[in-house]
């Protein structure tokens, strides 16, 4: 349980960081634009996202281990951004507009979406590593 929530907070700042950076990753906090309400927002989005690595990557991975093969392990960005699509997918099926990424809409995927997931894919991974790090150099997980 404690990985889980360290993971939530974790991933939650990440996707707060890919949102300042990138001009195609918007957020925006349920209810109002009060910090609670964006701290709320981004634990909400991070518990998304958590589920998701947790329950279908793995699916997803085992699937395309054809394709690892084939692309030297390249194809990890493209379903990492894909994953990311589908937080943003399900988010805005539980509040419209909360987590969007330009060229996303209900209706269908463009390629100018897949390019800002997998871009923003590539900085929540990082996020993620050296918070992780640092959480085990610290001996919290």
């Amino acid at each position: 349980m404690k990985r889980f929530l360290v993971s939530t907070i974790l991933n939650g700042l990440g996707i707060w960081l890919v949102s300042a950076i990138l001009p195609g990753v918007h957020l925006n906090p349920y209810g109002g634009t009060e910090l609670w309400q964006l701290i709320l927002t981004l634990l909400a989005i991070g518990a998304i996202f958590g589920v998701i690595n947790a329950v279908i990557a793995p699916v997803i991975k085992f699937v395309a281990i054809p394709l690892y093969i084939l692309t030297f392990g390249l194809i990890s960005f493209v379903i990492n951004g894909a994953l990311l699509l589908l937080v943003a997918w399900i988010s805005q099926i539980v509040a419209p507009d909360t987590f969007n990424i330009d060229g996303f809409t209900q209706s269908g995927l463009t390629i100018v979406s897949l390019g800002w997931a997998i871009l923003a894919a590539i900085i929540l991974s990082i996020f993620s590593f050296i918070g992780r790090s640092l959480f085990k150099a610290l001996k919290l997980l």
